[in-house]
């Protein structure tokens, strides 16, 4: 049996094909499946020999929803996947609407030392509908439309970059969806052949590299994964990017305690990002039990902030959303597995 959540309109057709129906009947099925979140082919108008064979070869994956947590800025689901595993996803509100973090991976390789999904070591990728599932479930439980997605949840999305690439095309199709490139981030720590991977695909989403570090060396000590990423090859690949697709590349940077908050490391980050068409995006650590950092104090982020802007470095800081919902990436799975 095949999962229909998993599958793009073109496989969908193809797949509709091999089993001797026209491919054309994808134009029906597809909008009822991912528009109105149909969970059986029942009364699609399709012959009763068609909806036969679409009963005898296709299911509707569904992630099951353990855990809710509620608050007025953000939701946060913890789901059950059909082998057991646990996965995250947040519900993100804001003033122009509502935004979903989704989950690539169950676990994570990274081992980026301040995140607690870091410290779950990688199961396996997500598959397609794994990764639509969780935007199914959650528009069927708010009863309203999606308006953003952010592709930044457990997981490192580049490591799972096919079956990323077959959800955005599913999340943006006009009659399901509807959600444009351009209302879709993907957050990476900077896997530089798959930056270029991206860039030359059909779906130049807005891109977040996770910089936290304007040195090699600082960011050794946070992030295992730039032992075999320098900062240079990063930044190479993230101007490839920005000008291959006209897009303004976001540098994310966590703000830990006496660890990458100084004036100089400020500096240093100014020079590293000059003349390039991007901004830094300020993120207020969200420490949980177990972690060795803590987030700067007020002073010294609006110190740090002050820096890049004197510097001409276009910055950001990001609004708290899920502090109350244990929304640091990984925190609730990682509670959940503990109890």
């Amino acid at each position: 049996m095949t999962d229909i959540c998993g599958l793009t309109l073109k496989k969908l057709a193809e797949r509709l094909a091999e089993l001797g129906e026209k491919p054309s009947r994808a134009g029906i099925i597809f909008p009822a499946v991912y528009g109105e979140l149909a969970d059986s082919f029942d009364g699609l108008p399709l012959k009763q020999e068609t909806l036969k064979t679409l009963n005898e070869n296709f299911t509707f994956g569904r992630p099951e929803c353990l855990q809710k947590l509620t608050s007025d800025a953000a939701d946060k689901y913890l789901f059950r996947l059909a082998d057991g595993n646990t996965i995250e996803s947040v519900l993100m509100k804001h003033e122009f609407g509502y935004n979903v973090c989704v989950s690539t991976q169950v676990g994570c390789n990274m081992g980026c030392r301040f995140c607690a999904s870091g410290r779950l070591k990688k199961v396996r990728d997500l598959t397609v509908s794994e990764l639509v599932g969780q935007l199914m479930y959650i528009r069927r439980d708010i009863g309203q439309k999606l308006n953003g997605i952010s592709i930044m949840g457990i997981g490192e999305p580049l490591e799972n970059l096919a079956n990323v690439l077959d959800f955005i095309d599913i999340a943006q199709y006009p009659r399901g969806f509807d959600i444009g490139l351009k209302h879709i981030t993907l957050s990476t720590c900077g896997l530089v052949p798959k930056i270029y991977e991206l860039a030359d695909s059909a779906a130049p989403v807005n891109l977040a590299i996770s910089l936290h570090a304007p040195e090699d060396g600082l960011r050794r000590t946070i992030m295992p994964s730039a032992n075999k990423y320098p900062l240079a090859e990063i930044i190479r690949a993230a101007r490839y990017y920005s000008e291959k697709n006209n897009r303004r590349i976001t540098f994310e940077y966590v703000m830990l305690n006496g660890v990458n908050d100084s004036d100089d490391c400020a500096g240093k980050l100014s020079s590293l990002l000059s003349g390039f068409n991007c901004y830094v995006n300020i993120i207020r650590y969200n420490a949980t039990g177990d972690s060795p950092f803590s987030c700067s104090p007020h002073e010294r982020i609006m110190s740090f902030y002050d820096v890049l802007k004197k510097h001409g470095i276009g910055v950001t800081m990001r609004r708290e959303l899920g502090a109350s919902v244990n929304a640091a990436c990984g925190q609730l799975r990682a509670s959940s597995l503990v109890d």
